[in-house]
């Protein structure tokens, strides 16, 4: 039924069960994997220079993110093609949902506070709300 999964991972423990589900539905499914992270630059850079830089130590970050995800899926026999993206992470991984035809979405879900997620609203709910396409959240 599935064809081509998503996996969006932040890094988090919660993403790493999520990768395991979506590892499983992959392999259920035969179904092409894909994972995504989404580097967030939190200021507006005023030069080259400061850009590269920023997007040094985001690059780093998720390095270990995707070097833990390579591994867990060839542990499984099973190939993952990793993505890393700039920008607001509901904009980025919805447009990269629409973009390239998945036809699910496997996302880790972190809980705030209810005021939190009142307030802000969580990156889970938003995600499930404005993808375009089944949106599996592993608690």
């Amino acid at each position: 039924m599935f064809k081509k999964i998503l996996h969006a991972n932040d890094g988090s423990e919660g993403a790493f069960r999520a990768l395991v589900v979506a590892l499983d539905l992959a392999k259920r499914h035969r179904a092409e994997l894909h994972m995504v992270s989404v580097e967030e630059v939190q200021w507006l850079p005023g030069s080259r220079e400061e850009v590269i830089g920023e997007k040094g130590l985001a690059n780093h970050k998720f390095e270990a993110a995707i070097g833990r995800a390579t591994a867990e899926a060839k542990k499984r026999r099973q190939k993952i093609q990793a993505h890393l993206l700039v920008g607001h992470p509901v904009r980025a991984i919805s447009e990269f949902v629409r973009e390239n035809g998945f036809d699910m979405l496997v996302i880790g879900y972190v809980g705030h506070s209810q005021l939190y997620d009142m307030l802000i609203g969580g990156t889970a709910e938003r995600l499930v709300r404005l993808t375009p396409c089944t949106v599996v959240v592993v608690k």
